[in-house]
């Protein structure tokens, strides 16, 4: 008798993902690039945040989509799922002035922080890229989290 191999539905930690994804045990908002908007200024996350992902090549640059915060400061569903991920250099464009406008921080002409670009390159795609802002009127910051 010879020896069976069991090759599992995934060979890679992307088709895992995938595999996980087509299940329903992977919610949208766990896609392979996520954001999370947290106004430190307020304590509170970014509600109704505009932002714009675009991808960056030589030839040019493609809008990818565009997403708006909810009331956990999150996208409903990932900037970019498994199908949509590769490696590249990306910018993700948030809306920062719109959003302290429409909270009620008093508008200064020009506003200090109006459109907040992160320009981020993904180099492996099969790891979970998360890019959050920690943002106030008079600053931000942002990191690679999990």
């Amino acid at each position: 008798m010879g020896v069976r191999q069991h090759i599992a539905p995934w060979q890679s930690l992307r088709n895992l993902a995938q595999f996980l994804w087509d299940k329903k045990v992977l919610k949208m908002a766990e896609g392979f690039l996520t954001t999370h908007v947290l106004d430190t200024a307020r304590g509170a996350p970014a509600e109704g945040l505009k932002i714009d992902l675009f991808r960056i090549a030589p030839e040019g640059w493609t809008h990818v989509k565009t997403k708006v915060t909810n009331a956990d400061g999150r996208t409903d569903g990932p900037l970019m799922s498994v199908e949509e991920f590769e490696v590249g250099q990306y910018e993700l464009l948030f809306y920062a002035g719109d959003y302290l406008t429409k909270i009620g921080v008093a508008i200064e002409s020009p506003r200090f922080l109006n459109e907040i670009p992160i320009r981020f390159g993904i180099s492996d795609v099969g790891s979970h890229y998360h890019v959050p802002l920690l943002l106030s009127p008079f600053g931000y910051s942002t990191y690679r989290g999990s």
